[in-house]
């Protein structure tokens, strides 16, 4: 430390404030898709505390809060945060707890702003969806908690029945795998959801990894978005869907750069559900979460017709 601190000090302007020492306390997980993430952690937030303890021993704060007050003002920013919508008419149940738990906050929030309600429900431990005008099934690891999603078989047949009466739905990666008829990993095998008609499968190296590109199909049933061509998203995933496939499934997306699902093509439509391995951003080049909120809204409002 001592070594590095003068280096620092001789041949840079860059003051030393503080070091922090290894920790073995400090060591997150790691697993197939990275670092276990905190949801799935039951003392995440002791061993949040025990690492701002840890920082708080070793750092001079008073010294970094004295370099912040001489620091020129930070340039405000010109990125407008989404317009609340002046009522939240849509119901979405949305799978939370630890084998679903990937989800993008400003997505979840563009979701909100478009006028959607958000109602978390857990597919480990509830045995009923919430009332709900549509559904949404995130990214996570369904692969490391197959068991006790197999095991819930009332929320299984109860998602099943929803969606086959037309719930209209929207599965990423995770969530497709968990809709698939079975998931699959190593000589262990569990039943899932069984709407898509296929099984996951979990494979030794990525199936798919990184940027994609994505360009929709006349399947794809959300409301238009003009001008829309080809659109980035990304994919991460070492299951893919046991081939072959039904030749007659549809698809909502043609694949110009990435795996999706067979190759060529992502995002799988049955009745109001587009299943995909991609997960998508909204952004500029792709709302999807106001187009969402409009075909959940659409079908509600055509089903009270």
């Amino acid at each position: 430390e001592s070594k590095l601190r003068a280096v620092l000090e001789h041949y840079t302007d860059v003051p030393v404030v503080g070091a922090v020492y290894h920790d073995d306390a400090m060591t997150i997980a790691e697993r197939h898709l990275g670092l276990v993430p905190s949801n799935e952690s039951a003392d995440a937030r002791a061993f949040i505390e025990h690492i701002g303890q840890r920082v708080a021993e070793q750092v001079d704060f008073d010294a970094i809060l004295a370099i912040a007050a001489a620091a020129p003002p930070v340039p405000e920013s010109t990125i407008e945060p989404p317009t609340p919508a002046a009522e939240r008419d849509v119901r979405i149940a949305i799978a939370r707890d630890p084998a679903f738990g990937f989800y993008y906050p400003d997505d979840l929030e563009a979701l909100e702003a478009a006028g959607a309600e958000l109602l978390p429900f857990s597919p480990l431990d509830d045995s009923r969806l919430p009332e709900c005008d549509g559904l949404f099934l995130g990214g996570g690891f369904p692969e490391t908690h197959m068991d006790r999603l197999a095991a819930n078989a009332p929320i299984r047949a109860a998602i099943r029945d929803a969606i086959e009466a037309g719930l209209p739905a929207y599965a990423e990666c995770g969530g497709l795998m968990y809709l698939a008829r079975s998931l699959r990993w190593d000589t262990h095998e569990a039943e899932m959801v069984g709407v898509l008609p296929a099984s996951a499968v979990m494979h030794e190296r990525p199936m798919g990894r990184g940027y994609v590109q994505l360009e929709e199909t006349p399947d794809h049933p959300w409301p238009g978005e003009p001008g829309q061509t080809v659109f980035p998203a990304h994919e991460f995933h070492y299951s893919a869907l046991e081939t072959p496939l039904p030749p007659d499934l549809r698809f909502a997306y043609r694949v110009h750069r990435g795996t999706g699902v067979d190759g060529r093509h992502d995002g799988i439509v049955h009745r109001n559900l587009v299943a995909s391995y991609a997960h998508l951003r909204d952004t500029s080049h792709n709302h999807w979460a106001g187009r969402f909120v409009q075909f959940v809204r659409a079908c509600r409002d055509q089903k009270r017709v």
